[in-house]
């Protein structure tokens, strides 16, 4: 059997291989391809590129298996061939690295390729750990049966994810040895917002045998990053940069790293105390044969040890956010368990708010507690809702709720721009996972959905606590109050239940319906909450038309019984209609004021006077609105 990998990097520093992807890329695959398939369809092509690294003097190769994982496979309908996609991945490597040892007497380890599922994870997203954990297992259980001698975990940004997969791959193999790589940005810190020294400390503490860093950035970066991992852990450690930062040329990412330069690098690497070097993406043969030459040299040798290691490591710390009473007017009222009223204002699509302004004014002398902003509902583009929010406190004097959707934000324009919003004055959010593009009438634009809902949440109560969302203290807190989404008349009522249980495990202090015109299904739902109910809030839509009812229920899939359709279907003309629209919902007001703590009610085309009529709430001078 061949020597393990510790004992290997006793000896002075071993060099991995370089990047797989790019060079079947160069070959002429193209990259909407599953590559991993490749070791099926075209195994002579990977067993091929696997001896020119070992040609080039790669002491370790890795599988092609980086996304043999089942939910990433299943993007290309292979979800049901993760065994033999990694089994062939792993043998074939097996193959090269055998025939290579017996021609060179050599020996030559192989890894075994894991990367990230390419989805969110709890507490960021709706798969669970132990969905996550399953997923890598099931992977490592067909490496292992083809052979791997360890295994290589890469290119995660997430270290709740990375350590499900560690814990995976101890559950299946603990005799193999685990190789942790993070990847990072230019400032050292990990896709969740983790530093290089919480990484390391982490992947310590769990029991990693070798930890390091992988792809994303360029030598000088990772070189960076290195060094403050070094002084925080006694593992060895590992570093496989980018050819430095990919340039498009012609349409083509292009990564510039020359090997002269990646060997300098190397070097620099390996003087810094790491003992695993290699290159991930744009590196090639030629860049390892010249990191190979650079690692022979003398003064390279035996700089792997005596490094000194800061063993007291600096505490995550966590502020109590303040009770609810104290955060907002709005979370005062909703905590004294008062019944909370408020109105829908949606942002126009130009710049003239004058008219949002005046409704917003309309609605505080009503007496209405706040005024719900959504974000550009049925993805449509409007105002920002933030925006809109600020000049309504700001020239209103009313508190506003912010619709906070994940669809147009990754995780760290997020956390920015809910430090930005608490900054001025925004106090109450509704955390939203945001109708996707598909729906309104950009269908072409894109979406980011780094997170749901429930992430969102999650973030938010982070940034209560003092903490971002790498965990890491930000000073003081903000003190947001968190509201979440719920829809009573969901088909799928068991998966809504689920979610809710995650929003409310997650921290959401309270919640708004979708509308409610069947009083049956909220009455079902409050029951089926009930072991986690927090504070819910009734949606009230004041029908407009007949036209409007059949909408709602035919293609935004609200719960409208055919009863009111009938009902909104007899009206003689529109004004007769907006009249008995306006009269369903008192009706749904009525009901559940005992079951709910408030209501959210919708104000159709702009009219904020029918609001107040649903409301039954006297109109102020200006109700000719």
């Amino acid at each position: 059997m061949a020597q393990d990998l510790l004992s290997r990097l006793k000896q002075g520093p071993v060099l991995c291989d370089g990047a797989m992807g790019t060079l079947l890329y160069a070959k002429g695959v193209y990259i909407n391809k599953c590559y991993d398939e490749l070791n099926l369809i075209q195994p002579d092509l990977i067993r091929n590129i696997h001896q020119e690294y070992l040609n080039a003097g790669a002491e370790i190769i890795e599988t092609n298996t980086f996304g043999g994982n089942s939910i990433r496979l299943a993007r290309h309908g292979l979800a049901d061939k993760v065994r033999e996609i990694n089994v062939q991945g792993a043998r074939l490597a097996r193959e090269a690295a055998d025939a290579f040892n017996f021609k060179k007497a050599t020996s030559v380890l192989v890894a075994g390729s894991v990367g990230p599922l390419g989805i969110r994870i709890e507490p960021l997203g709706k798969t669970s750990r132990d969905e996550a954990r399953e997923s890598f297992r099931e992977q490592i259980i067909a490496l292992v049966e083809g052979g791997v001698n360890l295994l290589i975990l890469e290119t995660f940004g997430y270290l709740e994810e990375l350590h499900q997969a560690f814990l995976a791959a101890r559950d299946v193999a603990p005799q193999l040895q685990v190789v942790a790589q993070a990847t990072i940005d230019e400032d050292g810190n990990c896709l969740d917002g983790a530093t290089s020294e919480t990484f390391a400390a982490k992947m310590t503490e769990w029991g990693a045998d070798v930890i390091g860093c992988n792809c994303s950035v360029g030598p000088v970066a990772m070189l960076e990053a290195i060094e403050r991992i070094r002084r925080v852990t006694p593992l060895p450690i590992s570093a496989q940069p980018n050819a430095g930062i990919p340039r498009s040329i012609e349409g083509r990412n292009i990564y510039l790293c020359s090997p002269e330069y990646m060997a300098s690098y190397a070097r620099k690497f390996v003087n810094a105390g790491v003992s695993l070097v290699g290159g991930c993406c744009g590196t090639t043969p030629e860049h390892i044969k010249a990191m190979k030459a650079a690692l022979r040299a003398a003064d390279v040798k035996g700089k792997t040890a005596g490094f000194p290691v800061v063993t007291e490591r600096k505490h995550e710390s966590s502020l109590t956010p303040p009770p609810l009473a104290q955060r907002s007017a709005l979370g005062k009222k909703i905590a004294m368990g008062e019944f909370a009223t408020m109105v829908e204002i949606v942002p126009p699509k130009g710049i003239d708010f004058r008219k949002e302004i005046a409704g917003a004014r309309y609605l505080k002398e009503a007496g209405i507690d706040a005024i719900n902003i959504p974000d550009s509902p049925r993805a449509s583009a409007r105002m920002s809702n933030l925006a809109l929010c600020i000049l309504v406190q700001q020239q209103v004097g009313i508190e506003t709720i912010l619709h906070f959707t994940c669809r147009d934000r990754n995780v760290l324009s997020m956390q920015s721009e809910l430090l930005g919003a608490f900054s001025t004055g925004i106090h109450n959010l509704i955390c939203i996972t945001g109708d996707p593009p598909k729906l309104g009438n950009y269908p072409d634009a894109t979406a980011v959905f780094d997170v749901d809902a429930i992430g969102l949440v999650n973030i938010v109560r982070n940034l209560n606590s003092g903490l971002d969302i790498g965990g890491n203290p930000i000073g003081t807190g903000t003190g947001f109050i968190i509201g979440v989404g719920a829809n009573p008349g969901i088909v799928n009522i068991d998966e809504e239940v689920r979610r809710f249980e995650y929003k409310v495990e997650a921290g959401a202090d309270f919640a708004v319906t979708q509308p409610v015109f069947d009083i049956g299904l909220l009455e079902n739902f409050l029951r089926r909450i009930e072991h986690c109910r927090i504070p819910v809030l009734a949606g009230i839509w004041p029908l407009v038309s007949v036209r409007n009812a059949e909408f709602m229920k035919n293609e935004l899939r609200v719960s409208v019984p055919d009863a009111i359709i009938e009902r909104m279907g007899r009206a003689p003309n529109a004004e007769a209609a907006r009249a008995e629209g306006i009269q369903i919902a008192r009706e749904m007001l009525n009901q559940v004021r005992g079951l709910v703590q408030g209501a959210q009610v919708s104000a159709p085309l702009g009219r904020y006077s029918s609001a107040i009529e649903v409301l039954e709430i006297e109109s102020p001078a200006s109700a000719g609105r």
